[in-house]
């Protein structure tokens, strides 16, 4: 149960989130470490007969993702070097642990360039022995918690020196029930920020006026310098009082070609939704626009019967779209306009079967500046 909540925590711990820098420092980093390590308990273990040493040397390599100055998430490779006895069976041992880790890293500074963090997090550690001088190996893998602190020195903006240790718990050999480890780490690390910090912006200095001067104006815009906000703006721009270019939303309209419908009918064929589809297709690719679903009649029957029927028409389609495709209902509308604007004159087969239609006007709106 414990390696399983602490497999959540590893998945859960590396979501990302937005960081909050006050700098424009990136919230992304990258180092290496190299330090000793220790295991314990060495010698209490009951199938070890006599103590060897322990292979000291442990290293890390690690990215992490600061979400703000004080708080972060790091991912890395470690690992804890080798240590070494003889059992009672006179076998010599040599057992370490590596693997993937992920924690949670909180850093405090309390001085200028200095700092202190605390970690805790797991690791998914594979626990290997070579025994008889690698005649004999068997691993196990699992998931070992641990915690660390550790004190820092910022080198430059990016580079940062820390004193790190660690303690890590439960790395056990389960599958032989032949190791029940933990470990203690000191080591040094460097590690890399990306980015840069905010630089002030510099002071400009006062420009030196003749006294004898005329007001300028650069961008022949018709505003003097002195009281032109937006300097260099287009020649051919209108613009306001502070010489800044006056925009107008201009509303722009596109035919998408029309639906065809059997006489006397508001049925959709089911060859026209294909029709209705790339309609769809359009207005989600582009989710600022509008679409007015426009229902027509041929020249059949009363007029007041027609415009009703063409009303059905418009709607069938524009129901379609909303139920059938999940177009916002907000963004279609439906008009029926009866036999008022037909598409050919007069009653003919070909002409009653080209009025019986529905059209599909999409509505787009774009700022634009007012030219002179």
């Amino acid at each position: 149960m414990m390696k399983n909540t602490l497999k959540v925590v590893l998945l859960t711990s590396i979501l990302p989130f937005a960081a909050s820098a006050e700098t424009e420092l990136s919230p992304w980093y990258v180092g290496a470490g190299l330090g000793v390590n220790n295991y314990e308990p060495n010698c209490d273990q009951k199938t070890m007969k006599i103590c060897g040493e322990d292979s000291p040397y442990a290293w890390d390599v690690f990215g992490g993702y600061m979400f703000s100055d004080n708080f972060g998430v790091e991912l890395g490779y470690r690992d804890l070097g080798m240590a070494e006895w003889t059992d009672y069976n006179n076998k010599r041992n040599d057992a370490g642990a590596r693997g993937m880790t992920a924690g949670l890293v909180a850093v405090v500074p309390f001085a200028d360039g200095w700092s202190v963090s605390a970690e805790a997090g797991a690791m998914n550690y594979l626990l290997r022995n070579k025994k008889n001088y690698n005649t004999e190996y068997y691993s196990d893998s699992g998931i070992a918690p641990y915690i660390g602190a550790g004190i820092g020195y910022m080198v430059t903006e990016n580079m940062k020196l820390q004193a790190k240790y660690r303690r890590y718990e439960n790395l056990d050999d389960d599958a032989f029930k032949t190791l029940e480890m933990q470990s203690n780490y000191w080591g040094l690390e460097l590690s890399y920020r990306f980015g840069a910090k905010a630089k002030p912006a510099p002071v400009a200095a006062a420009p030196v006026v003749a006294a004898a001067a005329a007001p300028a104006d650069s961008d022949n815009d018709g505003v003097m310098d002195d009281a032109d906000r937006c300097p260099n703006t287009p020649a051919n721009h209108k613009v306001d009082a502070n010489g800044c270019s006056i925009y107008e939303n201009v509303t722009e309209q596109h035919d998408l070609g029309g639906i065809l419908f059997d006489n006397n009918s508001s049925v959709i064929k089911q060859a026209s939704y294909a029709e209705i589809e790339k309609l769809a297709n359009y207005l989600n690719r582009n989710p600022e626009h509008t679409v007015s679903i426009e229902g027509h009649a041929s020249n059949v029957g009363s007029p007041a019967y027609n415009m009703t029927l063409s009303e059905k028409r418009a709607k069938a389609v524009a129901n379609a779209l909303s139920e059938k495709y999940g177009i916002d209902a907000s963004r279609v509308q439906s008009v029926g306009y009866g036999v008022t604007r037909p598409i050919m004159e007069g009653s003919s087969a070909e002409a009653n079967r080209q009025n019986r239609r529905i059209e599909a006007i999409v509505t787009s709106t774009e700022k634009r500046p007012v030219l002179k």
